[in-house]
């Protein structure tokens, strides 16, 4: 009878300690996650200033050039015969991008119609504003520099800052 006991004691002693067991791994569990929590997570996001080359690197026309090359960045560089100015390329409507449709000269938002001249100024669709634009300024080394932390609406009346349009005469 003795021998029985032992075993039920020894399969008792046995489960309440893998039950503490389990109970102390899972509060170093979640003492770890509280820790981590009080630490925030880096985001690594494109830096908002960058430079995009030198002037003479950009063709310009009386209604403007648009520039494609950094679509991937969020802009869009127009070149006019007057300067530069730099659009968003996000819709105004619902935050698609559109895109650039050279042939027609305009800005095509492909989810849901909305038109844009190269000004970024709206004529069609349900875009209730103009295409936002974003700082340009000439760099101390002579690049065009675009700052996107420093956004310009038509509808405030913002794109008559000068740092919304870099004023520079093309010349051949």
């Amino acid at each position: 009878m003795s021998e029985t006991n032992d075993k039920g004691r020894r399969s008792f002693l046995a489960a309440v300690s893998t039950g503490w067991a389990l109970f102390t791994a899972a509060s170093v569990a979640g003492l770890g996650m509280c820790v981590r929590f009080l630490f925030p997570n880096d985001t690594f996001e494109p830096a908002t200033k960058f430079k995009v080359g030198y002037p003479a690197d950009f063709a310009a026309s009386n209604e403007g050039v648009v520039d494609k090359r950094y679509k991937t960045r969020g802009i869009w560089i127009v070149r006019t015969l007057d300067g530069f100015f730099v659009l968003s390329t996000v819709c105004t409507h619902l935050g698609c991008t559109p895109n650039w449709l050279e042939a027609e000269k305009k800005f095509k938002c492909p989810c849901h119609g909305s038109g844009f001249y190269s000004s970024g100024i709206n004529f069609e669709g349900p875009a209730p504003r103009p295409l936002e634009r974003f700082k340009v300024s000439l760099a101390a080394d002579g690049q065009l520099e675009i700052d996107k932390g420093k956004k310009y609406q038509q509808e405030k009346g913002q794109w008559d800052d000068p740092e919304s349009f870099l004023k520079m005469e093309y010349s051949v």
